[in-house]
């Protein structure tokens, strides 16, 4: 098959969950000999189209920032979607790729391939790692009805849809496709990858891996890390930055324990976080809405005992099953379960079996069954 990928970041040029997929899909795709072709910025060094790690690179617009104010560009969203159009409908009116795959946030792209398909018979699939509905409000205020009507607007264009969880396919329903017309299919890792990661040189007994925002509720980890650590000679380190950091660290410097507790930043090595993953004994993260949570498995795989919060928007559940922990988002909750994790309690399921499941082979296979569903017809 001949597949037309539309993002605007390119990983490895640009890092994030969303073009880390389409980079792990599109060369095992690649490898299998189906022709791959990603329509992005043009990040990467070199000529407007390349060819890296076996798929050919098609810049459609130049490179620029794509945060204001630690907010995502709507400008830079829309600039790309309009630049794309044209130079995508005119490789797919000469009859070049099969299906065009969109991943949705920021919207705007999926409404341009959608367009750059008119006067073709070529199928859009979409892949939505998460649909935010009421998160507007919080992300961005009076303007979020603006949001809510885009996402609900892509959510109804015709359309081929992946969601990367069962809650998100719920969520995405409720707006959007019948539930029984999107298919689930999840995020991937790289358990050989993990496995094989450098340790670090100092390690930490708990570990949170993930961007420091209101809703991943650092602030009750801290808490409870901080009553366990009256019993317990543990530290815990924190991998990550974001708005709430600052407010974190001041936090953090009223703990009774401080001491042991590390703030590392981002850090730019990915396997730098998967070897402190493997040297961890607990990885925690009560955050509540997660649309799949990729640490969740990572950690599984480097054999951590994970916990995670129960929550309604969170599909941690769904990631972590019984080879894990769910706590109530509470300090209370978590306390007890670190506590237990601490002193040797173990999920009834063996971590590293159930994250077998991520494995990016696995993931790849699953989307090519899609990708080909939709070609044929069959979906």
């Amino acid at each position: 098959m001949r597949v037309a990928f539309v993002s605007n970041v390119v990983y490895p040029f640009v890092t994030g969950g969303a073009e880390k997929r389409i980079h792990e899909i599109g060369t095992r795709l690649a490898d299998k000999g189906h022709d791959v072709t990603i329509y992005g910025r043009h990040f990467w060094d070199g000529p407007a189209e390349t060819t890296h790690e076996g798929m050919t690179l098609r810049a459609v617009a130049p490179e620029t920032e794509l945060y204001t104010n630690d907010r995502r560009s709507i400008t830079e969203a829309l600039d790309f979607a309009a630049r794309a159009i044209h130079p995508l409908n005119k490789h797919l009116r000469n009859d070049e790729h099969d299906l065009v795959v969109a991943s949705v946030f920021p919207y705007f792209p999926v409404l341009a391939a959608k367009l750059a398909t008119v006067g073709t018979d070529t199928p859009l699939v979409t892949t939505w790692h998460e649909v935010w509905g009421d998160y507007w409000t919080e992300y961005l205020g009076h303007l979020a009805p603006f949001g809510k009507l885009t996402e609900r607007i892509t959510a109804r264009t015709p359309q081929h849809t992946i969601a990367v969880s069962g809650i998100t396919a719920d969520r995405l329903a409720e707006i959007g496709p019948p539930r029984d017309r999107i298919r689930t299919i999840p995020n991937g890792i790289d358990v050989e990858q993990i496995q094989n990661a450098p340790l670090p040189e100092q390690g930490y007994d708990v570990l949170f891996a993930g961007r420091l925002i209101e809703h991943k509720n650092v602030d009750q980890l801290l808490e409870a890390f901080d009553a366990v650590a009256a019993d317990h000679d543990v530290t815990l380190g924190i991998i990550g930055d974001g708005p709430e950091r600052e407010r974190l660290e001041a936090n953090h410097r009223t703990l009774s324990h401080a001491d042991r507790v590390q703030f590392l930043g981002f850090l730019d090595d990915y396997e730098d976080v998967l070897g402190h993953m493997r040297a961890a004994d607990v990885f925690a993260s009560p955050s509540t809405r997660e649309g799949f949570g990729i640490t969740y498995a990572e950690a599984m795989a480097a054999g951590c005992t994970v916990i995670g919060a129960d929550h309604p928007d969170s599909a941690a559940d769904e990631v972590i099953g019984h080879a894990g922990f769910l706590v109530e988002p509470t300090v209370d909750a978590l306390t007890k379960t670190l506590e237990a994790a601490l002193c040797g309690a173990r999920p009834s399921s063996d971590p590293v079996k159930r994250a077998q499941r991520y494995d990016w082979d696995a993931v790849a296979d699953q989307a090519e069954t899609a990708y080909q569903s939709a070609i044929d017809g069959s979906w």
